[in-house]
């Protein structure tokens, strides 16, 4: 029963890589973007939310909207005047640009709230559990968690299937210049895709920094498992980024069932394994397709 409650708890936790990874996903399959300022962002939305819930005192459903609101003005904003002019030029430019990102914004978080830990304050729900059997529990909160990014990967897939602007976003991903052709604005469509992206960034730094403490040098571990569940999944693949946090997840979970020490060494193990016999990832569709 043990090993069962590590792989179902493994898997909770992978709902919360899938709900992170998203918007990497969904930057790289539509604009071809790796964005290694993603784990700070996310750590910029788990301090809106913290100054929001914390010390304004506004419920944490208000404080989420918010902040997945203000994020993607933030992500409309960063792409329209920074990233566009980043892919104009090509090469390794949009890699360097969000490099750039990163480390200005880990050091002004820094300078702004200090390197001490924080966290989000959900109350009671963030300790209730619900019995499953005389040796299972499934905490609340990971279960909302969970079921937020299943919803969140479902939806998005949705959009670009099923939508105009989605299905602009997946035309503009297979061939920019001829959709300049069409009277497409490809610069306003990154933007909005981006603006997507940070939505559910902004939607996982609240996740995160309500199920744990963080800092602004959080991000950089959240990086590392939102770029390793995209891996495992497939680049650009958004139901491959589901299945690739849950594949992580249950990997560091039965990790920490062994030794807790091996949680992180497991999950990484992982990563490494499929990256060398599976490079294209366990899903490898992607998401303009």
């Amino acid at each position: 029963m043990q090993w069962l409650n590590a792989v179902l708890q493994g898997m909770l936790l992978g709902g919360l890589y899938a709900l992170l990874a998203a918007g990497l996903s969904l930057m790289f399959g539509v604009m071809r973007i790796v964005n290694l300022a993603h784990g700070v962002l996310a750590m910029l939305a788990a301090y809106l939310g913290f100054v929001l819930v914390n010390n304004i005192g506004l419920p944490w459903v208000v404080g989420l909207v918010l902040v997945v609101v203000i994020m993607a003005g933030v992500g409309f904003v960063l792409q329209w005047g920074l990233f566009n002019r980043a892919l104009a030029k090509a090469g390794l430019a949009p890699l360097l640009v969000a490099f750039g990102l990163a480390v200005v914004l880990t050091q002004l978080l820094q300078e702004i709230f200090s390197a001490d830990n924080r966290s989000i304050d959900i109350g009671l729900i963030g300790t209730n559990s619900i019995q499953v059997s005389s040796d299972i529990y499934i905490g609340v909160f990971p279960l909302i968690t969970f079921v937020a990014g299943v919803v969140v990967i479902a939806a998005l897939q949705v959009f670009l299937n099923s939508t105009p602007l989605g299905r602009a976003m997946r035309a503009t991903s297979d061939d920019p210049d001829t959709v300049k052709l069409m009277g497409i604005d490809n610069r306003r469509v990154y933007a909005m895709a981006t603006a997507l992206a940070l939505a559910t960034v902004g939607l996982a730094g609240m996740f995160i920094g309500t199920k744990t403490q963080f800092s602004p040098t959080y991000g950089d571990l959240v990086l590392i498992f939102a770029f390793e569940a995209v891996i495992i999944g497939g680049l650009g693949s958004l139901w491959g980024t589901l299945v690739g946090g849950i594949v992580l997840g249950v990997a560091q979970a039965v990790g920490n069932q062994i030794n807790p020490a091996y949680g992180l060494l497991i999950g990484n193990l992982v990563f490494l394994a499929i990256l060398a016999f599976r490079p294209q990832g366990l899903l490898p569709k992607a998401v303009t397709t």
